[in-house]
């Protein structure tokens, strides 16, 4: 019984400090939220995640520290949510595409609703950023590169050139004023991506028309 003792008491121990950082995080959104990025002081971070002056301190040495924290838990948030988007979604790759880019487009509404612009600033300025731009851009990227080799979307222009299309179309999801209006922006991007040349169905597999009566 005895050699658990110390795993028990390890478990306990991170638990907490899982807890305190979650409360620390979670305290100043909601401050910086409330009195913008400038305003927000260590002690307010403390009274409002209900722990010690002393105690944030040990986790955290200064408030843009604890900012980057926060962003570095919502960029790896965000990052897995469109993943399970991704992964939640059948019927090919096409689907698969336009459910990543609905839920990126609303991330983007969503984050611009709730981030000041002192805040966005500063954020814009986090290393990480690029880092997550990647990620996503090879997320986006895959699923055209599979819905090119299927016929489902176009392969006239470079994953990669599709990809940038993709993404900065969206960022004009920032400034919509709806839900409805997001899902009509991603109507419009998918449409570009998609392949505008017929095709024609034959034995149930896809012919390009300068594929049509080559020999096999």
């Amino acid at each position: 019984m005895l050699q658990w003792v110390p795993r028990l008491w390890n478990d306990t121990i991170e638990a907490h400090r899982a807890a305190v950082r979650d409360a620390t995080l979670d305290a100043i959104a909601a401050l910086v939220a409330e009195h913008g990025l400038t305003a927000v002081t260590m002690s307010q971070i403390a009274a409002t995640a209900g722990i010690g002056r002393a105690t944030l301190y040990k986790y955290f040495p200064d408030v843009e520290a604890i900012l980057l924290a926060w962003h570095e838990r919502q960029i790896t948030s965000h990052l897995a949510r469109l993943a399970d988007v991704r992964d939640r979604t059948t019927g090919g790759a096409a689907r698969q595409l336009e459910a990543v880019l609905e839920a990126y487009a609303h991330i983007t509404l969503e984050s611009h609703r709730h981030h000041r612009s002192d805040l966005a600033t500063f954020l814009h300025r986090d290393e990480q950023v690029g880092a997550a731009e990647r990620q996503l851009r090879e997320l986006v990227q895959d699923l055209l590169t599979a819905g090119a080799t299927t016929g489902d979307l176009r392969d006239d222009v470079a994953p990669d050139e599709l990809a940038s299309f993709c993404l900065h179309a969206l960022a004009a999801a920032a400034t919509l004023p709806s839900t409805a209006a997001v899902h009509r922006l991603v109507t419009v991007t998918m449409a570009g991506v998609t392949d505008p040349r017929p095709a024609h169905r034959t034995g149930g597999s896809h012919v390009r028309p300068s594929q049509a009566g080559q020999p096999g």
